[in-house]
């Protein structure tokens, strides 16, 4: 009876793996083929490998179709599919630390923070020596975290139980505060409008392999974190006194979390503006088909979110072509109703 009740949850975690990888490389081919011009599916396998394996592929390619696959679809893809994996570890990872599915970088006021310091550094023209491009996401990783650590101490000046309805609430706060510092940017500006308003409203349009490159390392330190910590997220769902008594440094741990998922909000906000709801969304619909365990539920929600945001960035780019809608238009009129499903569910489970 264990021995094949083991069998039947380890073939659930293959079945698991194995369809956030096909959704993530369908997503990843229609987002590379589908367009203004499309490019079949075998000259896409035959571009890739001709241009970054290197094999000696006979069959002849549109030079046409080649420049759009690997200098305008290919990192945008990319690019999105490394934002969405991004913010939905980082929302699965605070949810599971926090104990709730409402919480995320959005809610937590994390996006804010780190779009306060994309803002304020396109706003001032900053640039720091010896790092150059790396100066934007820097900010906005220095500053997400600072807003957590804040809305942290305000909420525990709140309530010394440090309840995550407070947690949230403060987030919000704290949010909508920030938002406020970025509007009165905004009045204040003159030629980065047009560029600030463009990351507000996120997209990863016009954006080539030199985005990928400045997220890319963001993107391992901080999943490689939060991977890490799986085992001690899953201790510290159930609570914190339970995970101390079985050994788990709890505030380190979670300063730690802290920390990832601040360098991946940061990073994805500083290559793609403010992305909401793929925290919030990604991680609770994994959780529901596939169970809260850490240490599947950070890499598949990784996986399952960039697929998500690849499609919703082919979505946004052809609903109206050739006009392109913001990406995080598209992600918050699909969020926007599920997190109202799931504050109308832990109500009614709150009053039954």
């Amino acid at each position: 009876m264990q021995k094949r009740f083991t069998q039947k949850y380890l073939n659930n975690r293959g079945v698991a793996y194995l369809c956030a990888f096909v959704f993530l490389c369908v997503a990843m081919m229609m987002g590379i083929s589908i367009g203004t011009v499309s490019v079949l599916p075998l000259d896409i396998f035959n571009i890739i490998g001709a241009e970054i394996l290197r094999l000696p592929i006979s069959n002849d390619v549109n030079p046409m179709h080649s420049n759009i696959v690997m200098n305008i679809r290919l990192p945008r893809v990319v690019l999105a599919g490394f934002v969405g994996a991004s913010l939905a570890i980082a929302g699965a990872a605070f949810q599971g630390l926090l104990r709730n599915p409402l919480a995320d970088p959005y809610t937590l006021g994390v996006s804010s923070g780190a779009s306060v310091g994309a803002v304020l550094t396109i706003f001032l023209g900053l640039s720091i020596p010896f790092v150059g491009t790396f100066t934007l996401p820097l900010f906005s990783i220095t500053t997400a975290f600072l807003t957590i650590i804040v809305v942290l101490f305000f909420a525990r000046q709140i309530d010394r139980g440090m309840r995550v309805e407070t947690i949230i609430l403060t987030g919000i706060i704290f949010s909508s505060f920030l938002g406020a510092f970025i509007s009165l940017m905004i009045a204040l500006t003159g030629d980065e409008l047009r560029q600030i308003i463009g990351w507000l409203l996120g997209s990863v349009s016009m954006r080539g392999w030199d985005y990928v490159q400045i997220i890319l390392p963001f993107f391992i330190i901080g999943s490689a974190m939060l991977i890490a910590n799986s085992k001690e997220l899953n201790a510290m769902s159930f609570g914190e006194e339970r995970a101390r008594h079985i050994g788990v440094n709890v505030q380190k741990r979670k300063m730690m979390v802290l920390i990832a998922g601040s360098i991946l909000t940061g990073a994805a906000v500083a290559v793609s503006g403010t992305i909401g709801f793929v925290g919030l969304v990604i991680p609770h619909l994994t959780r529901l088909l596939w169970g809260p365990d850490h240490r599947h539920l950070l890499p598949l929600s990784m996986m399952t979110g960039a697929g998500f945001l690849i499609l919703a960035d082919l979505f946004a780019r052809t609903v109206i072509s050739p006009t392109e809608l913001p990406i995080g238009v598209i992600t918050a009129l699909i969020g926007a109703p599920v997190f109202a499903i799931i504050l109308i569910k832990r109500r009614a489970e709150g009053r039954g």
